[in-house]
């Protein structure tokens, strides 16, 4: 009776085994489908994201210049006129995420700052100069940077760099509503992301 009490006992032992290393490599292999879907979706969002805007303004560039003790003076000046494509860019390959399978945490390390281009189209009109102060290429460089500043002052009261913050947004979301979907946990800067709105407020 003791015998069969012990094999019985035995055989129950090694089920439980059995059925406990099972669940095991389920949990694994569960864990590894989920750490692959989350890399994958993770480079899907790896791209730019990219908000345009046209601005148009007009400049009057006017220099003078004095000679024989202020007694002659040359003078030149020109109308400027600009109409400038400008994007603000983010590059999302950039983004320094670490997927910590242990804990089930998506941690975004670092996200890229912003990337502003400026191509601006800068015409003449109306140019006069006087012989003895005529445009050269200080002229010109002085323009153009009058010409950048004045469009970075726009772009700044523009809604162009929060827009793009916004598609920088759904796209992480996208990660956001995977990893929560799943049972994970998404946090940015040592802070958990509990639901898609925080993102709006992330500080970049």
């Amino acid at each position: 009776m003791k015998n069969i009490l012990l094999a019985v006992l035995l055989i129950v032992v090694v089920i439980l085994g059995f059925m406990y290393l099972d669940e095991r490599n389920d949990e694994e292999e569960k864990l590894e489908a989920d750490t692959a879907l989350i890399q994958e979706q993770i480079r899907n969002v790896g791209k730019l994201v990219v908000t345009e805007g046209s601005f148009s303004q007009v400049f009057t560039y006017k220099n003078s210049k004095s000679f024989y003790f202020d007694i002659l003076s040359a003078r030149k000046k020109a109308l400027i006129v600009v109409n400038a494509e400008v994007s603000v860019a983010y590059d999302l390959s950039k983004l320094d995420i670490e997927v910590d399978e242990e804990r089930k945490k998506v941690i975004i390390k670092d996200i890229p700052r912003e990337e502003i281009s400026i191509n601006p189209n800068i015409k003449y009109y109306d140019v006069t100069q006087d012989y003895l102060n005529q445009f050269e290429a200080e002229d010109y460089n002085k323009i153009k940077e009058r010409i950048e500043e004045s469009l970075a002052k726009k772009i700044e009261s523009s809604s162009l760099k929060s827009n793009a913050k916004n598609r920088l947004v759904s796209e992480l979301q996208k990660i956001y509503i995977l990893t929560n979907s799943m049972g994970w946990t998404l946090e940015y800067q040592d802070q958990t992301i509990g639901n898609s709105e925080a993102l709006e407020t992330i500080k970049l």
